[in-house]
């Protein structure tokens, strides 16, 4: 009681501090870089990360696209080539004519290679920026090359990708935080008892929410989907603790004159509580810690954070709001939407073989469901932006005049003997898909001796150390026919040059689809483990923790099923994050009825009565929580334009929906039945029948 006294005496001083708090933090969010490369996020020691950082370190080229131009003349392309090469951060811009220098004829350049440069109206440039792919200079590069070369040009690659991606994103964030804010005040006044109160909870959680992404700063940059999710996120997981303490003062009130002494009471009781619905959320987020593929880390770090800072504006800067507002607070008070739920919860409960059935008969679809979305899901960072944006169209372009999905590129040892080079250039070209090999030979012909060419000729393609080979492909990153493209290829590479790598989007991408299929285990795996000990802990019980993950488990299957069944397809990311979230922030809603059910078995309650109480005084605050989290997060569902941010955002707001309806009709039924196993599994159980 020391620190809640304290709390509500200095409550003028902790807003004050709230407030300046704020002044640095709104400081942090814009000084934190974002990073929207989400090959970025492998680990360091994969050949195709440490390919990229040799390409950077040898050549000087970074980030990599290929610029598609329509309907312009030779000398045209030739000037624009030129004017995209003094863009600042562009190394070279390389079209058929820049490798041939005057020394070389251009009447003895491979026909091929022209080819593959030109098709009908349409021509290819390909360019090297000295910068990162995700960079913020190659993004700014990326606008000026799209502004200088007009409508006729179309710009692909990952640097496209991410710039439209950050523009996209920069646009639409905002407005995420706007619909957040207003769909869960919307709910929260129609399911509370107060039109203001929620009004005062959002205060509250958005100055933790403006410190957690200040805080961010310390971090050195999070990624983008952290960016748009966090905000939302932390609103939605923490709207709980408001309504608790909200409750709580109200409670107090009825007995206890004195606003302070009442809100002293209330915080006491409302931290213990709040605490212990906070630790499962934050294992949740802690499980996406041990992700290798470290955006996973990313995203829990900066949830985690949000959550306990929730904890802490509930106890502290909540409660000085409320009593600065507390007549208008009281004058605006009205009829809760949600008061009885006595004959529900006693219809439930008598009906609980019903459910038993029926989850019975949920368990193995949605499971079976829930397996095959997690292998549907998909990974070209492409798919989530809308087919009308910048890249998209570039892309397609690229696709239908050159039938160009993907290019790769080859780290070649520049002392590996010509022969060599030419024979693994020859196999690789033999391999399903590959359009061509572009390398320094090719590119002149056996006829002109390497000697001869100019440095600015040869620097383009090699190194002292490493000789730059490009391959274009006819199939799509992350397709399996890519994949199995990119062994065959790795394949020929190591038989001939051990030390060499094969780099580029697509074998970026395969990595990431190898690294995250492993992390979905280990994840998935943690955040059990970790929540289930947790729970046992709490509730001093062995099937406790069983029943309660089951019936959370079952919601999980359902949710992450169902877009199986839907012929719906997932950014990978989501199961994986949405599986641990889901977990983590909606089991406490089945930790609160199972509380409340042993309270009442120990005060002599039989079985039926126990648990029908325990319903009936649960259903409001269980209803009114997961409301807060679907309406939170449904609203920017519906609205963005972003597939991943979308995609999250649905799959918590029916989650919650979901877990709601499971721990409402299946928990009552796991208690009724396993009654006996529960009180023999419990510390402090013996109940006198």
């Amino acid at each position: 009681m020391r620190l809640s006294k304290a709390v509500v005496k200095n409550r003028v001083l902790i807003l004050i501090v709230a407030l300046l708090l704020l002044i640095p933090s709104v400081l942090g969010m814009a000084n934190t870089r974002i990073n929207y490369d989400m090959l970025d996020y492998l680990p360091e020691d994969m050949d195709t990360v440490v390919g990229q950082n040799e390409l950077l370190d040898e050549f000087g080229k970074g980030a990599f696209s290929l610029i598609v131009v329509e309907d312009m003349p030779a000398k045209d392309v030739a000037a624009l080539r030129k004017r995209i090469e003094a863009v600042e951060h562009v190394d070279s811009a390389v079209w058929y004519d820049s490798l041939t220098d005057l020394s070389v004829p251009m009447e003895i350049l491979p026909e091929k290679i022209y080819n593959e440069f030109n098709n009908g109206n349409a021509t290819m440039l390909a360019v090297f920026f000295d910068s990162s792919t995700s960079a913020d200079v190659t993004m700014d590069a990326i606008r000026e090359i799209r502004a200088i070369a007009g409508r006729q040009c179309f710009v692909t690659g990952m640097s496209a990708l991410v710039t439209d991606l950050k523009d996209l994103c920069e646009r639409e964030e905002p407005i995420y935080v706007a619909l957040a804010v207003a769909c869960a005040c919307l709910a929260m006044m129609l399911l509370l008892d107060s039109w203001l109160a929620p009004l005062i909870f959002l205060a509250s959680i958005g100055i933790c929410i403006v410190i957690n992404l200040g805080s961010n700063y310390f971090l050195g940059e999070i990624s983008y989907i952290t960016k748009a999710l966090s905000a939302v996120l932390q609103l939605a997981v923490t709207m709980d603790y408001s309504i608790f303490l909200w409750n709580s003062y109200n409670e107090q009130r009825t007995h206890i004159e004195d606003k302070n002494e009442a809100m002293a009471k209330a915080i006491h009781e409302t931290f213990v509580s709040v605490l212990g619905s906070s630790i499962t959320t934050i294992a949740g987020f802690i499980a996406l810690c041990f992700m290798s593929f470290t955006m996973g880390r990313d995203l829990g770090i900066v949830m985690a954070k949000g959550v306990l800072l929730g904890v802490i504006g509930c106890v502290t800067v909540l409660p000085s709001l409320i009593l600065l507002f507390d007549r208008p607070l009281q004058r605006t008070r009205h009829k809760a939407l949600i008061r009885n739920a006595n004959g529900f919860a006693r219809k439930i409960t008598k009906a609980f073989p019903v459910f038993l059935a029926v989850f019975v008969a949920l368990a193995i679809p949605a499971y079976m469901g829930y397996a095959k979305t997690n292998e549907e899901v998909y990974y070209d960072m492409g798919q989530c932006l809308p087919q009308d944006i910048d890249y998209v169209i570039a892309h397609s372009k690229l696709a239908d005049d050159f039938d160009i999905a993907s290019t790769h590129m080859l780290l070649v040892d520049a002392n590996l003997p010509s022969r060599d080079v030419r024979n693994m250039k020859r196999e690789m070209e033999q391999v399903d898909g590959v359009k061509y090999v572009l390398s320094l030979e090719s590119v002149v012909g056996s006829r002109v001796p390497e000697e001869v060419l100019p440095d600015s000729v040869r620097s383009i393609l090699k190194s002292d150390r490493w000789e730059l080979m490009l391959i274009n492909s006819e199939y799509k990153v992350a397709s399996d026919a890519v994949n199995d493209q990119i062994d065959s290829l790795n394949a020929i590479l190591k038989k001939y040059d051990p030390s060499g790598m094969l780099i580029g989007e697509a074998p970026c991408t395969k990595d990431m689809i190898e690294t995250t299929g492993h992390d979905f285990q280990v994840v998935n795996l943690f955040s059990i483990i970790a929540i289930f000990v947790i729970i046992l802990l709490v509730e001093k019980s062995l099937s406790l923790p069983v029943i309660l993950i089951a019936v959370i488990e079952l919601a999980i299957f359902i949710n992450l099923g169902l877009p199986h069944y839907l012929g719906q397809s997932l950014p990978f990311i989501a199961p994986i994050c949405i599986s641990t979230i889901q977990l983590g922030a909606t089991v406490d809603y089945a930790i609160l009825m199972t509380t409340r059910y042993k309270v009442e078995r120990v005060s002599g309650k039989s079985r039926y009565e126990a648990v029908s109480t325990a319903l009936a005084t649960s259903v409001p605050s269980i209803i009114v929580s997961g409301m807060g989290l679907f309406a939170a997060t449904f609203g920017v569902a519906v609205y963005s334009n972003i597939d991943i941010v979308s995609s999250m955002c649905m799959l918590m707001a029916r989650g919650a929906l979901i877990s709601v309806v499971c721990v409402i009709l299946m928990l009552p039924a796991f208690l009724m039945l396993l009654d006996g196993v529960v009180r023999h599994t419990t510390l402090n159980m013996k109940v006198k029948e």
